[in-house]
């Protein structure tokens, strides 16, 4: 069953693509699970990904093909081994109930 949850997280293509440490754009995205002007926390396919830095803000969030970008000033970014699990779900499950 592991084996099973591991091929499911490496189907969807993830890409980061950073410009000029201002813009971030990041696909495969599955869920928002957090954000506010120093974080972003999203659930990707390779793990929950957390953005941090100043004056952060989500430019364009597109539910149907995973994609996000998220604009100001990035200081770091990291993934966390396992998504983060909320019994409530992420922003955009709490969005679309």
């Amino acid at each position: 069953m592991e084996e099973r949850k591991s091929l499911k997280r490496t189907e969807t293509a993830h890409n980061i693509i950073m410009e000029n440490r201002t813009r971030l754009s990041v696909s495969g995205v599955e869920d928002v699970d957090n954000f506010d002007e120093s974080t972003v926390t999203l659930i990707t396919a390779m793990g929950a990904l957390t953005v941090r830095g100043m004056g952060l803000r989500i430019n364009k969030l597109s539910v149907d093909t995973g994609e996000v970008m998220i604009e100001g000033d990035i200081d770091s970014f990291e993934y966390s081994d396992a998504p983060a699990q909320r019994e409530g779900g992420g922003f955009i499950s709490r969005l679309f109930k």
